[in-house]
């Protein structure tokens, strides 16, 4: 029951992070830049990895998708890469994980399913480290040209879609570790202790049974002699 539970736990807690993963690569915010006037915000700057936008005080958001991927930095080809393979992953690690779960009626024996989910438990790791990485190289680039004194142009800030896809990936590396430590409860070695088989302690006892009775015979050789002589 303990391991079933953790695998249940394991599961809600990888896919958790495999949504909040995949909503960030439509997520607007990946990086923001405000410029403030004396009384309202004027304009907000902001980016994914998709496109560039402002959006003026009276909320009109004016967006330029990027002009071509070949012609991007590497930066933003290398995050798209490394998100898109977070979400394929966790999608499989999910289908691995329903197969590989004592709760399912697929996947084979105990040992198979053990094994199933453990795979599962290696892709959402995967997933999250991939996640992680897009993220945490996209954040890179943002503060190194937020500090360097010689960028001159637009700074920003870090978004919220990073945040988001952080905790998504903390969450798939969670969940994928506890669905690796699950093959251990299946790995374990019986106890050893007394079970009773009928058959078994049946046919014992008859064996030992008849080897007294030898025994007696043989230790009786005069009592034996004297039934046959009466006879």
């Amino acid at each position: 029951m303990a391991s079933t539970a953790s695998e249940i736990i394991a599961f809600m807690v990888s896919i958790s992070g495999w949504v909040l993963v995949s909503s960030t690569l439509p997520t607007d915010y990946w990086k923001v830049s405000t410029i403030d006037g004396t009384v309202i915000t004027t304009a907000t700057y902001w980016a994914n990895l998709w496109k560039t936008c402002v959006t003026d005080s009276t909320g009109v958001s004016n967006c330029k998708d990027f002009p071509s991927m070949l012609a991007l930095d590497g930066y933003i080809q290398a995050c798209r890469g490394l998100m898109i393979a977070a979400v394929s992953l966790g999608f499989f690690g999910s289908i691995f994980a329903l197969i590989g779960m004592k709760c399912t009626k697929v996947g084979g024996s105990d040992k198979a399913k053990a094994k199933i989910a453990c795979l599962a438990g290696i892709v959402f790791i995967l997933s999250g480290l991939c996640s992680m990485t897009g993220c945490s190289l996209y954040a890179n680039k943002i503060t190194t040209e937020f500090f360097d004194p010689l960028f001159v142009e637009q700074k920003y800030e870090l978004g919220a879609a990073l945040f988001i896809g952080w905790a998504g990936a903390s969450l798939c590396i969670i969940g994928g570790v506890i669905f690796c430590f699950s093959i251990s409860d299946n790995n374990k070695a019986p106890r050893m202790g007394y079970t009773y088989n009928g058959a078994t302690s049946v046919m014992s006892s008859r064996t030992k049974y008849h080897g007294r009775e030898g025994d007696f015979k043989t230790s009786n050789p005069s009592k034996q002699f004297d039934k046959n002589a009466y006879v």
